[in-house]
């Protein structure tokens, strides 16, 4: 099947987009686990990037499982499956000029590193939401870590799934750390990637 598929070229490519929009395009991807605070933290960074009139789009985890991905489960195959498709998506999105703010917990570190791969590192950030555990539970936002506790949710990272965490993320940000704290770490990272060179 896959012979039978040619790359269409068109006259209009990723550094033309990135010239209209005025900066580069690239992808800030928030690890973390469940209630860390990557959510908010990815959506106060695009109000930023905003009033910076830099052109973004916010991925997240639970939308995203709402729509594109809503046949997937929680099992490990499956949650490698949805990190694929939201790698190849953010691809698209980098290729249409954009910054894409990926937040999803995914846990696994092949995972993340497929991302990688497939974006590129240079179009790669990568933020580890440091949150604890023991913090994620005491929030519990979504009520999850109760449930997962009571044996009503099977496959809960933290609980019964593990998470791994990242070796060398870009931006660490540490759970004392406010919202306005990390958006300014966040952003003195990539300010210099969103000048075009």
């Amino acid at each position: 099947m896959n012979k039978n598929i040619t790359a269409q070229e068109f006259k209009i490519g990723k550094d033309l987009r990135q010239k209209a929009n005025g900066h580069s395009s690239f992808l800030v991807f928030f690890t973390g686990l469940s209630g860390s605070g990557k959510s908010t933290i990815a959506n106060a960074l695009e109000q930023k990037l905003y009033d910076e009139n830099i052109k973004t789009y916010v991925l997240d985890g639970d939308n995203v499982r709402k729509g594109i991905n809503k046949n997937l489960s929680f099992s490990e195959e499956d949650r490698s499956e949805n990190i694929r498709r939201i790698g190849e998506i953010s691809k698209l999105f980098v290729d249409a000029g954009l910054v894409v703010l990926a937040a999803f917990i995914a846990p696994y570190e092949k995972d993340r590193k497929f991302i990688e791969r497939i974006i590129g590192k240079k179009n790669y950030v990568e933020v580890y939401v440091g949150t604890s555990l023991e913090e994620c539970e005491r929030r519990d936002v979504k009520g999850l870590y109760k449930k997962a506790r009571k044996g009503e949710i099977k496959n809960m990272t933290g609980i019964s799934a593990p998470y791994e965490k990242p070796k060398a993320p870009t931006v660490k940000i540490d759970q004392d750390q406010s919202v306005q704290e990390a958006v300014n770490l966040i952003f003195a990272e990539i300010k210099n990637k969103l000048s075009l060179k």
